[in-house]
């Protein structure tokens, strides 16, 4: 398959092509930094039309955040104008293409950030955080990300391409894990500096093999799946333990598997595991 990957400069972008050509795949880059622009319209159709499904990571962020340098993040920050702008107008140009093109898929890079309980929006619901929970975006990034699914959404309904959004929390390379170790080395209440994100995580490795397999994947339809790693990143204690220190009013649903598993995931992955046939493989150790 020869696969359009926008955002094919970043570090989640090389990361998938290095995948696709892994898999036989011909990827397809499509970067800012090349001159390819999501908003250009035009442009973004040429690129389509000689590929079969496209992968969307390009991005803006608007705010750089839980601590971690700005050179290990994925995306370059912007004003929250821009930040919309590229997320919902560069979204539309791509699901247009797609549909002018033929494709049967689109693979949307959303984010845990359009749940609206990460980077400090406000507590959840309830814990684990699954794929059902409801959404609070209030940020210009949250909010660009959310309106991106739903129009992912309505456009399966219309056209009958299937759009798979993944949604995951920090993206970690191993310069990342490098740094968060010794930072809570020196303090193990880093983890909840600025604001707790539930001990949440996923290796860049294990985030490109899932949209690997979102491309491969036998789906039909819209779907928004929440993906991490299998267990949490957390200085020093459990899964249920952080969270009812943490968020003691938030309600607890954990059942017995976080008893077979005390460091089990807050952030639910079954149903992405299930779906795109995938199993993270990177958990954190101190």
């Amino acid at each position: 398959m020869k696969v359009l990957v926008t955002g094919d400069r970043g570090v989640i972008g090389k990361a998938v092509c290095d995948c696709l050509r892994v898999s036989g795949d011909e990827p397809v880059g499509f970067d800012i930094v090349n001159g390819h622009d999501v908003l250009n319209q035009d442009s973004v159709i040429k690129a389509a039309l000689n590929c079969d499904s496209i992968v969307h990571l390009a991005a803006v962020d608007d705010e750089i955040g839980d601590g971690i340098p700005s050179e290990f993040q994925p995306y370059s920050q912007g004003s929250p104008e821009h930040v919309v702008a590229v997320t919902v107008l560069g979204t539309l140009h791509i699901l247009e293409a797609a549909k002018l093109a033929g494709h049967s898929r689109v693979i949307f890079m959303s984010s845990v950030d359009a749940l609206g309980v990460f980077m400090g929006q406000r507590p959840p619901d309830y814990l684990p955080i699954d794929n059902e929970h409801p959404t609070y975006p209030s940020t210009p990034y949250a909010l660009a990300k959310r309106m991106a699914e739903r129009m992912c959404e309505d456009f399966t309904k219309r056209t009958d391409i299937s759009t798979i959004c993944l949604r995951p929390p920090g993206v970690w390379t191993e310069e990342i894990f490098d740094f968060i170790r010794k930072r809570w080395e020196e303090d193990p209440t880093n983890d909840r500096k600025p604001f707790w994100e539930y001990g949440a995580f996923i290796a860049l490795s294990d985030v490109a093999k899932a949209i690997i397999c979102a491309v491969h994947t036998q789906f039909s339809g819209h779907i928004v799946l929440n993906i991490s790693s299998d267990e949490v990143a957390l200085a020093s204690q459990t899964s249920y333990e952080a969270a009812s220190e943490i968020h003691p009013s938030v309600r607890w649903q954990g059942g017995k598997e976080y008893e077979i598993n005390p460091y089990r995931t807050l952030l639910d992955n079954t149903v992405a595991k299930s779906v795109l046939n995938w199993k993270p493989q990177i958990r954190f150790k101190l």
